[in-house]
């Protein structure tokens, strides 16, 4: 499962351009980060801010790109890109993938 949350490559470049340990420092931030990033999604969302909504998207989005986590970019760019009618259903699925994410992301770097 880590294989397809993760593009090994992606990371790997990443690692070897930072270094390991900065490099993990950089997804420990990130993932720090998210669940203030997934709020703001939230508020977005319940304040019907379309611009809000898009920019929490595209944070989301951004970060996740610099690890690889290609289904999670991918997801987060679909709402970056679409609107807030199918953010009840979209917010809720984009966060059980950052879980997974995460956890994958995790595992790759305690290695």
């Amino acid at each position: 499962m880590t294989d397809s949350l993760i593009d090994q490559a992606v990371l790997d470049d990443l690692c070897d351009a930072m270094g390991d340990d900065f490099a993990a420092e950089l997804a420990t931030t990130f993932l720090g980060d998210a669940p203030n990033m997934f709020a703001d999604l939230r508020t977005a969302v319940a304040e019907q801010d379309a611009d809000g909504y898009r920019r929490a998207a595209h944070s989301i989005k951004s970060n996740a790109q610099v690890f690889g986590a290609k289904a999670l970019a991918d997801q987060a760019r679909d709402m970056e890109l679409g609107s807030l009618s199918d953010a009840a259903a979209q917010v809720p699925a984009l966060e059980a993938t950052f879980e997974q994410t995460a956890a994958a992301l995790r595992s790759l770097l305690d290695e």
